[in-house]
């Protein structure tokens, strides 16, 4: 993939029925990245976007599959390139960040995540139950999986060859992004500050503040607040469920084991004092919860070994992909 010794990168643009804005991104991505190839992957848009995306040199293929999370699959199976920038088409990432971004995925980094949060998102998005979800997600994840990610639902990223190959699209709508930073810490991704230069094993992530602004006047979001915050929230529960199996189905079944247990005391406290059994459905329903609750732990500890599998089985597939890439 490299020309004359210079990588090449590839602008990925899905978009739904961006006719107002999307001529100006993409001008604006040409002219911040000279030698990239920008993609705008229509995705059953009724106006002219794609009209307007190759009269302004982009390079337009269609997605029937609804939903952005689809459009992200069949960009990543698509294109070949060594240093991938994804944004939206509505203007509201600004394309000069992105030469930066590039410069840091060839540094060495696997991801970079453009943070709106850091800067200028709240004062320009006038949308309160969205900041309220971003930060509602934001300290979920953190909290689970013990990261610092400022931005967790940004749709302005880079990434290199090895991070698009390997990673699998699960989702099929606007959730991809939050499924996207699961994903990555999951696999041992460490994420490093403005600042930090140093590289760990394993993947790479890096967090760049960028300055976000709303849609232009005329331009209509796609997202809806409650239902897309249903799925974003969904996609979480999910992938704690699958990612970290041991505290998720430990914990339900420690919950439920002391529940048990607390009622066989009653029982047991009630037949030291008496000699008698008189609840006996009492006795009964305290013994399957802590039946339930030990087969929930049982359980939590073999899909955990599980899951370390599949994190093994990651990491030997980026190892393979970034070796075929190199010979």
């Amino acid at each position: 993939m490299f020309e004359n010794n210079q990588p090449s990168v590839a602008v990925l643009l899905p978009c739904f029925n961006e006719e107002v804005t999307i001529g100006k991104v993409v001008r604006d991505f040409k002219a911040a990245l000279p030698g990239a190839a920008v993609y705008v992957y229509d995705n059953n848009s009724t106006d002219r976007t794609a009209e307007i995306a190759a009269a302004e040199g982009a390079i337009v293929r269609k997605e029937p599959r609804q939903g952005k999370g689809n459009v992200i699959r069949a960009m990543f199976e698509d294109i070949d390139a060594d240093v991938y920038v994804m944004a939206d088409g509505d203007d509201t990432y600004p394309a000069d960040a992105a030469p930066a971004m590039v410069a840091k995925v060839l540094e060495g980094y696997d991801m970079v995540i453009g943070d709106r949060l850091s800067s200028t998102y709240f004062q320009e998005n006038k949308r309160p139950f969205h900041n309220f979800g971003n930060r509602l997600v934001r300290g979920s994840i953190n909290g689970l999986f013990g990261a610092h990610v400022t931005d967790i639902m940004t749709g302005y990223r880079a990434f290199n060859f090895t991070f698009v190959k390997a990673y699998p699209v699960l989702s099929r709508g606007f959730e991809v992004e939050t499924e996207m930073t699961i994903h990555s810490l999951n696999n041992n991704l460490r994420l490093y500050e403005m600042t930090i230069h140093s590289l760990n094993n394993n993947l790479r992530l890096y967090e760049m503040p960028i300055q976000y602004r709303d849609r232009p006047e005329g331009s209509v979001s796609k997202l809806d607040t409650v239902g897309d915050g249903i799925r974003v929230m969904s996609t979480i529960f999910r992938m704690i469920r699958e990612y970290k199996p041991l505290p998720f189905f430990g914990g339900l079944g420690l919950i439920i084991g002391i529940v048990g247990i607390v009622l066989c005391g009653t029982v047991t406290f009630e037949f030291a004092k008496t000699g008698v059994v008189t609840h006996f459905p009492t006795l009964i329903g305290a013994v399957m919860l802590v039946i339930a609750g030990l087969l929930l732990i049982i359980a939590g500890i073999i899909l955990d070994v599980m899951a370390k599998n599949d994190r093994k089985t990651f990491v030997l597939d980026t190892n393979k992909i970034a070796y075929n890439k190199r010979h």
